[in-house]
């Protein structure tokens, strides 16, 4: 069979996402900065560690988790994505497996009714994970887990649970990565930049500027996808399930989902939820 290259909707090449932990009051910040330069993305949330209502945080405190209330007002409408971060946050290597497990059966649940939702997505609490932990999060119906490993570069995930990030926006890398980003032409493997981190960090280190620079020099990109980790998740799930002919000419989409590849020939093919369509003359 000849090559076949991912393409994301509208046949765009590259795909841009964000994802951020713990459910801080920063984050309203960052969505703003988010909402105002289209970009989209992923909070990683603890239902177990919600702030109480009320509460009123002292002078200085970085770290301000937000109350129950609070974090349903700021992400039901933001149009990002609410994952899963455990319950309470522990390291999940240094717990039994059924601990494991409560720690990301309840979460999910807590914010599946939360938010009225399907909750599939989660980024490791402290980037900490084994094979016992990854078993244990396939057994909870979890599609992705967010590491803390960063590639410095745009590589199409292959182990959703086992997920890495390009880099953390304190990377020195940052822009220079951007503008590799933006401004490479992708001949057949497309881009997946995926940034991630904790709004906090912007407070704490006085550096706000570096994620509205950021959305700045990245956004209203015509070759580019602003998309939540599940859309990217669901749609390459989708790709990979396109099923050919033998020779190739011809292709099944048995996914619900719109799709795009590039063909070797150089030809870019839509095809349709449910369609067959011949991809090149025999």
């Amino acid at each position: 069979m000849s090559g076949i290259f991912l393409r994301f909707p509208e046949g765009k090449a590259k795909a841009l996402t964000l994802s951020y932990d713990d459910g801080v009051e920063q984050d309203v910040k960052l969505i703003e900065i988010m909402n105002k330069y289209g970009l989209r993305g992923t909070f990683n949330l603890n239902s177990g560690l919600y702030a109480p209502e009320g509460t009123v945080y002292p002078n200085g405190q970085i770290h301000r988790r937000m109350t129950e209330k609070e974090v349903s007002e700021v992400y039901k409408n933001s149009g990002q994505e609410v994952a899963v971060h455990a319950l309470t946050h522990p390291s999940l290597t240094n717990i039994s497996v059924p601990m494991v497990i409560n720690e990301i059966i309840e979460d999910r649940k807590n914010l599946e009714k939360q938010f009225g939702q399907i909750v599939r997505g989660m980024a490791y609490p402290y980037g900490t994970f084994n094979d016992e932990v990854v078993k244990a999060l396939k057994n909870c119906g979890i599609a992705y887990a967010r590491t803390v490993i960063s590639t410095n570069d745009f590589r199409i995930p292959k182990d959703w649970l086992r997920l890495t990030a390009t880099c953390h926006h304190n990377s020195p890398e940052l822009m220079k990565l951007a503008n590799s980003f933006i401004e490479d032409e992708v001949a057949d493997q497309p881009y997946l930049f995926y940034l991630w981190g904790h709004s906090y960090e912007f407070e704490s280190d006085d550096n706000w500027n570096v994620i509205e620079d950021f959305a700045k020099y990245v956004e209203n990109n015509k070759e580019v996808w602003y998309a939540t980790n599940i859309e990217i998740y669901d749609y390459i799930e989708a790709f990979n399930k396109l099923i050919f002919s033998v020779d190739g000419a011809r292709v099944q989409n048995p996914s619900s989902k719109k799709l795009w590849f590039k063909h070797s020939s150089g030809k870019l093919v839509e095809i349709e939820a449910g369609e067959t369509v011949e991809v090149m003359d025999r």
